[in-house]
């Protein structure tokens, strides 16, 4: 079975929301994968517990750091995440029907994602301070990814 893609899923939601807007929908995005993360965290074996806990702080962290961004961040995301109410149902939908180990495949194939888009935002920033945090919300993301495929690559073995 061809596992989904993020970005082939994600594209036709951000592409509703207003380009200045959209870190504010990803931040959204990045607060329910921290709630996935914590799931998973609570299913897990003792060796990988910390771990998936690690990738939701840095989940919350991402998201933090943009909605700090923004002045009156809240009534925005709220506004934003208004307008594609399917988000968290595309959010639960994208995983459900995979295995632990498929699931920890397309959430790290997200993760990678994640950095290559804050990296694009982080180009486009109109401050350097702006681009900072973008730059930062990649690192973090590429630390989960890393995480999660070396559990696939723990579990190949």
């Amino acid at each position: 079975m061809k596992l989904p893609s993020v970005g082939d899923v994600l594209a036709p939601i951000l592409a509703r929301v207003a380009v200045e807007k959209r870190p504010l929908l990803i931040a959204a995005a990045e607060r329910m994968a921290a709630q996935r993360y914590r799931g998973w965290a609570r299913d897990a074996a003792a060796d990988r517990k910390a771990g998936l806990e690690a990738c939701a702080d840095r989940e919350e962290e991402i998201a933090r750091r943009v909605e700090s961004l923004f002045t009156d961040a809240g009534s925005l995301q709220r506004d934003v995440v208004a307008a594609v109410p399917e988000l968290a149902e595309v959010n639960r939908s994208l995983f459900a029907p995979y295995t632990i180990e498929e699931q920890f495949t397309i959430q790290a194939q997200g993760e990678r994602l994640g950095a290559a888009t804050w990296r694009s935002f982080a180009r486009h920033a109109e401050s350097q301070q702006t681009a900072k945090v973008f730059e930062s919300c990649a690192v973090l993301e590429e630390e989960s990814a890393t995480f999660l495929e070396s559990l696939l690559d723990s579990s190949q073995r």
